[in-house]
């Protein structure tokens, strides 16, 4: 998601869930653990007359243990119409019967389900059937507070987005809102009044009117997605598309869906988000959806990495949160998100500084890349600005959007899983050398080099802080459970110390809890730079009285900094 300013929200205070209670991701009831999503079927037909939806969900999962009921996530502002469960086997990509009408009660924006008593026995697949309708919260604040956004073009016709990442994806349809359980293919029907598109994820498979004055736009989702992730991006959209040549040797569609008004811009805007893919690629491997497509939506919000299908809203502004680069900052981080969110997920949202860290730390990468070590170096210290420090980046206990991105706990990190992740990996690089730390990064993002060729969505998989040191451990041979541990298990910067004692130069650092913490400092003597290593935390290195001296000139170590050099 787009780096933010964290805002804190209200207590629940009625015994309905209210908008300051809606939370992505939570403790798993057991009614949800009982059961493995395999694939879904969305059909929604959206209204912009009404401001409503109607839809039926169509749910295939693996039972994993036994269960009087399930539970499935839906906003209580929606209308459960009614819910049918269906023993019998289906393939993907085909609507069969409702089943078996059950029993259910809809509260607290959780539908629960009683399963009939001759249900089906564990590790077994069974069919859930939803239908449902009303009209869906709006978005008081997209993205950041999400829900539907509707708006109008400039010509004043519908244009309408969804934007759900931090309340989650049930505010609009019904979902196991559980960030580890993500369907390993989807089928999206949407169906929207005749003049405008629907582009959504995956790949556009068929389009029909089944009635007069509508139309419908049938998306498959050939791989895994995860719930937030399921974006619709409606307008009388024209489109500016390319072939695409990857680096793994197949070609997928790159196309932006763009206003009419803003054509001539968005052939501009184009150019670079084809650069943009190109330079991913040869960083962190080849586009994982290239099965699909490579989308993006303008949008009525800023921005959202909605998987092959990137919300973009920023008026062709270049970057709203800093200096100017020369290229659009925007859609550089959301398409990050492509390779860290959407190939490599966060197993629960208490490790999202794998999403955000990584995406926010690409775009210092894209910056180097056009602007040499000068655009970097800037691109970090502007970051730098931005770390506050105050909750632990990534936390052992698991945690909802709420705990991470906002402030209703003190130890939540809320920004500092962007800018503080980015330095993160800005010192990892420092650690390890430019040539490990991209063998690394490449790793990290597609641990099998041979699931680099495969475009069936095994590479997808869901990844924990733990297993981001292993690849790094194992590529570089070294053993950095300190540096994690000092990082990302607790908030406090190390802080480096000086003295002079004659031709000495004495490092050490002091470290919260006084943690092992032996990471290498560079020092310039006169014009040379020198690489001291500090192991027990101590280090040496002999200067002439009157030399220049300069500790970490370059500043690639995240440490405490005076106050009059922050």
């Amino acid at each position: 998601m787009i780096q933010i300013v964290l805002l804190a929200c209200a207590v629940l205070a009625s015994s309905a869930q209210s908008d300051d209670e809606l939370n992505s991701g939570r403790p798993m009831p057991p009614e949800q653990a009982a059961f493995d999503v395999e694939y879904y079927r969305l059909a929604v037909r959206v209204d912009p007359e009404r401001k409503s939806i109607e839809g039926r969900l169509e749910m295939r999962a693996k039972l994993l243990a036994e269960t009087d009921s399930l539970i499935l996530d839906l906003d209580h502002r929606l209308d459960v119409k009614s819910v049918s469960i269906d023993t019998e086997t289906r393939s993907e990509g085909g609507s069969g019967g409702d089943g078996e009408r059950a029993r259910f009660r809809h509260r607290e924006s959780e539908i629960f389900i009683r399963v009939p008593d001759d249900f089906v026995a564990v590790g077994s697949s069974f069919r859930v059937i939803v239908n449902y309708g009303g009209k869906p919260r709006v978005a008081p604040r997209p993205p950041w507070d999400g829900g539907f956004v509707w708006a109008e073009t400039r010509s004043g016709e519908p244009w309408i987005a969804t934007a759900n990442q931090m309340q989650g994806a049930d505010l609009w349809w019904p979902c196991k809102d559980q960030p580890d359980d993500e369907p390993e293919g989807m089928d999206i029907l949407v169906t929207v009044p005749e003049g405008l598109t629907c582009a959504s994820n995956g790949r556009l498979v068929d389009t029909w009117s089944p009635e007069k004055k509508w139309t419908t736009f049938h998306w498959e989702v050939t791989t895994a997605i995860n719930a937030y992730g399921v974006a619709l991006n409606i307008a009388p959209y024209k489109t500016i598309s390319t072939d695409y040549t990857s680096t793994a040797g197949d070609t997928f569609p790159i196309t932006f869906w763009v206003l009419p008004e803003n054509y001539e811009k968005g052939k501009e805007l184009f150019k670079d988000i084809v650069r943009q893919v190109r330079f991913f690629e040869e960083t962190f491997g080849p586009y994982p959806f290239r099965g699909d497509k490579y989308g993006v939506a303008e949008t009525p919000h800023l921005g959202m990495e909605h998987q092959s299908i990137i919300a973009y809203g920023n008026n062709y502004e270049g970057n709203p949160w800093g200096s100017e680069h020369g290229f659009d900052f925007l859609h550089n981080h959301e398409m990050a998100h492509e390779w860290w969110a959407n190939l490599v997920t966060a197993k629960n949202w208490n490790d999202f500084w794998i999403h955000e860290g990584f995406a926010t730390y690409a775009q210092a990468l894209y910056c180097e890349e056009l602007g040499g070590s000068e655009g970097y170096f800037r691109e970090m210290g502007e970051k730098r600005g931005g770390i506050a420090n105050r909750g632990t980046v990534a936390p052992r206990d698991e945690r909802g959007t709420r705990d991470m991105y906002f402030g209703d706990r003190p130890d939540s990190p809320g920004s500092d899983i962007y800018n503080k992740g980015s330095w993160i990996l800005h010192s990892l690089r420092w650690k390890l050398g430019d040539e490990i730390f991209f063998k690394a990064l490449r790793r990290m993002a597609y641990p099998d080099p041979a699931k680099e060729n495969l475009t069936d969505g095994s590479a997808c998989r869901f990844a924990t802080t733990d297993e981001i040191k292993q690849i790094a451990e194992e590529v570089s041979g070294e053993d950095l459970g300190w540096f994690f541990e000092v990082y990302l298990r607790q908030p406090k910067l190390p802080r480096l110390e000086q003295k002079r004692r004659g031709k000495r130069l004495i490092l050490s650092w002091d470290v919260p809890g006084d943690l092992p913490f032996p990471m290498p400092v560079e020092v310039r003597v006169g014009d040379a730079l020198v690489r001291v290593e500090m192991s027990g935390g101590k280090g040496e290195l002999e200067v002439g009285r009157g030399d220049d001296v300069s500790i970490d000139p370059h500043m690639w170590i995240l440490k405490e900094e005076p106050p009059e050099e922050r």
